[in-house]
């Protein structure tokens, strides 16, 4: 708890240069990835962070052996950073406009190119010597803890353009991220949109490259987005929900690098945010692992429900007689049913009130009845439609049948109705029940 207060009320100085460097790094990464994770164009984000490390070691042997500065200067490194990650973006897109290469293979040759030169010159750096190449490795890993209040001025500007931009062109960026087609034709200058949002991408990941280095950036960039987007379809919660997962990220890798000196700000907040992803990958509604299982496991047992009660139905045609007690020997010589899942779904069935138990013998309830006799309806209607309309052979559309039975709704059941005007027999010459 101390260590907790110590943090923030900023005790040391260099507390909140780098924290508030963190959140602004991550914050703006973020809504800018969101961009560029619903384009599919999540590998940008790793060719650019790759690629502007080249651009560093220019403009650091430019700045000390042209224009003679004794220390690196922030932003002369961002510049040239800058252009070297737009550089990789065009390399990419000629090399897919003027060869047969596809985009993926464009994409390897360019990230592995520009971060191959930027290792070489690095390495030349190194062994020129001059203290005023110590910490330029950091740009491979990241060293948030490094950073100064000229740093944090410096990103803070950089944020606030990113964020302004894109609240000024959310409209154009989203229709270009969901349908540029559609976004040409209406008059939008989709290329200018497209340049726009790319120049956004690389200025995103030339900032964050401090904090968490070339290697961790793509994550810093696409991992908020990919977890925000499990949560919502809406556009602009996503943007902020990805914005919350950055700033939290910044907050809780500053404070654990804070805290443990030897484990690096950068690495953290990528941790911070995968363990996010990861939550948001399983527990988000509607889209998540165990939500999908979860539904998944509610449709198989109603569908086996339906079967049950379909198959007492079938049982009382049969027999002439609907009100009949049946055994599990009866059902499963109707139809042959794992006997564990069916006992379980006997059970569910009688707390729902579709049956009732005497001993052994089950026995069908009138809403019993009213729902197995409309699944079987359905399923001979189906029938009937598959063999008119589709012409399908009779001997051909049982298993079909047994499919969407489950699935039509009540309303899709009266179009069926009237669209077939209430046929009486289905293709096998068994009676329709109304």
């Amino acid at each position: 708890m101390e260590s907790l207060i110590e943090f923030f009320t900023f005790k040391y100085p260099n507390i909140k240069y780098v924290l508030f460097g963190s959140v602004l790094l991550a914050v703006s990464s973020a809504i800018v990835g969101c961009f560029t994770f619903l384009k599919k164009k999540a590998l940008v984000g790793d060719v650019v962070s790759h690629a502007v490390l080249p651009g560093i070691c220019l403009s650091f042997i430019f700045s000390s052996n042209v224009l003679g500065l004794p220390e690196k200067n922030p932003l002369i490194l961002l510049v040239g950073a800058f252009l070297t990650g737009w550089l990789s973006i065009l390399v990419i897109d000629n090399i897919v406009k003027k060869t047969k290469l596809k985009e993926d293979t464009a994409t390897g040759l360019s990230l592995s190119v520009f971060f191959g030169v930027g290792i070489l010159l690095m390495t030349y750096i190194q062994k020129q010597g001059g203290s005023a190449q110590t910490g330029l490795d950091s740009f491979l890993f990241g060293k948030a803890a490094s950073l100064v209040g000229d740093d944090l001025m410096l990103f803070a500007v950089i944020s606030i353009i990113l964020i302004a931009v894109i609240f000024l062109l959310f409209k154009e960026f989203t229709l270009i991220s969901f349908d540029p087609s559609f976004a040409s034709v209406i008059g939008f200058p989709v290329r200018w949109l497209d340049l726009a949002l790319t120049t956004l991408t690389v200025l995103a990941v030339v900032t964050g490259i401090q904090a968490v280095g070339v290697v961790l950036m793509a994550a810093m960039l696409i991992t908020p987005a990919a977890a925000a987007r499990f949560w919502t379809n809406d556009l602009r919660y996503m943007i902020l929900l990805a914005a919350g997962f950055g700033a939290f990220s910044g907050i809780v890798g500053a404070y654990i690098s804070y805290v443990a000196p030897a484990m690096p700000t950068g690495p953290w907040i990528v941790m911070v945010l995968s363990v996010i992803a990861l939550l948001s990958f399983f527990l988000a509604p509607e889209k998540g692992i165990l939500f999908k299982i979860l539904k998944r496991r509610r449709i198989q047992q109603m569908i086996l429900e339906e079967n049950i009660l379909k198959l007492f139905f079938q049982l009382g045609e049969k027999s002439k007689d609907f009100d009949e007690p049946r055994t599990l020997d009866q059902i499963v010589d109707k139809r042959p049913l794992d006997l564990r899942k069916l006992k379980s779904g006997l059970q569910t069935l009688k707390k729902q009130g579709y049956l009732h138990s005497s001993g052994d013998s089950w026995q069908v309830t009138e809403e019993g009845f009213s729902k197995g006799k409309r699944v079987l309806k359905l399923h001979r209607l189906w029938e009937v439609y598959l063999t008119k309309y589709l012409k399908i052979a009779p001997d051909h559309v049982h298993d079909d049948a047994e499919r969407i039975e489950h699935l039509i709704t009540p309303e899709l059941e009266k179009q069926l109705e009237a669209l077939l005007e209430y046929p009486d027999k289905d293709p096998h010459e068994s009676d329709i029940p109304y």
